[in-house]
């Protein structure tokens, strides 16, 4: 996920965030260095105790405060309407429940909150359709139970959220593994 080409797109997942911001699923915290001035604090959510600790070596000075919680974002340790934004980048794929963990999100929003997202997933193309298909089994195993065959666009909208933006398209790269999902959605 390191990938300069991923840089675009964790840029304008993170445009637009403001006040107290959850990122669940922060890994080693690609997207602090990201976030825009009008960001408080971010509250990153990760399950994995090591990748926390990389990114609270990431803050610095200039970014906003930072609060690390071991947790997963289908459990979210934190009070109801309690958040302005939350972002997601290239989480959803590995979740376990991944509408659970929409139910979570849409907890812990404030009422005029946005939801910010990232997600590779399911193409428009049967034939990628049919390959993603084939691929997830064996990829879940060795990609962090990541499905390449998740329609974001859908899973968002059925766990009760407004999509106010969406862009799709392909990435560089092997089409079962770049159909992105871009957008921004509020508690529906």
């Amino acid at each position: 996920m390191r990938q300069d080409q991923l840089v675009p797109y964790r840029r304008r997942v993170v445009s637009g965030t403001k006040g107290r911001v959850l990122e669940v699923g922060i890994g080693s915290g690609l997207n602090l260095a990201l976030y825009p001035e009008a960001v408080r604090t971010v509250i990153g959510v990760d399950p994995s105790p090591e990748l926390l600790r990389r990114a609270g070596r990431l803050a610095h000075e200039s970014m906003p405060a930072i609060e690390m919680i071991e947790g997963v974002a289908e459990a979210l340790p934190m009070e109801d309407r309690s958040v302005d934004c939350v972002v997601a980048s290239w989480t959803l794929c590995s979740m376990s429940d991944p509408r659970a963990a929409l139910s979570e999100i849409r907890r812990v929003l404030k009422p005029d909150g946005v939801f910010h997202f990232v997600e590779h997933g399911l193409a428009p193309d049967p034939r990628v359709r049919r390959w993603q298909r084939r691929l997830t089994p064996v990829w879940r195993r060795c990609a962090g139970n990541c499905h390449l065959d998740r329609s974001t666009g859908i899973l968002v909208e059925k766990s009760g959220f407004r999509i106010d933006r969406l862009e799709t398209g392909y990435a560089a790269g092997p089409k079962p593994f770049v159909f992105m999902y871009e957008g921004l959605a509020r508690v529906g």
